[in-house]
């Protein structure tokens, strides 16, 4: 059984969408994972990428990055990308650092 402050990441492959839900904590300790992941998911340039962060409590600077290393590989592709089910304090944090304008599907969540 996952532990509820470790990272975990699944995904979810359907016909033009491949969605990957976070959960945990997205941090130094664990942003190789998160890399490794997204490597491969960036390159899928034939279907939409989307992030589901609906679990996810807790992101640094780190998650931040890789974010913004997503953002722009898919947009060299062409390819689409966003984040969904955003939480309040992490939207917070999008927004202080300025690449909410960047995530096409940032528009608030539903809690």
């Amino acid at each position: 059984m996952k532990s509820p402050d470790k990272f975990y990441l699944r995904t979810e492959n359907q016909e033009g969408r491949c969605t990957v839900y976070l959960s945990g904590e997205l941090d130094l300790e664990t942003a190789s994972q998160m890399r490794a992941a997204m490597s491969t998911l960036v390159e899928l340039s034939d279907r939409e990428l989307v992030l589901n962060l609906r679990d996810l409590r807790y992101m640094d600077s780190t998650g931040i990055g890789i974010l913004v290393s997503v953002v722009r590989a898919r947009h060299a592709k062409n390819a689409p990308f966003l984040v969904e089910a955003i939480p309040p304090n992490i939207r917070k944090l999008f927004d202080m650092t300025g690449i909410s304008p960047f995530l096409s599907g940032s528009a608030p969540s539903s809690y």
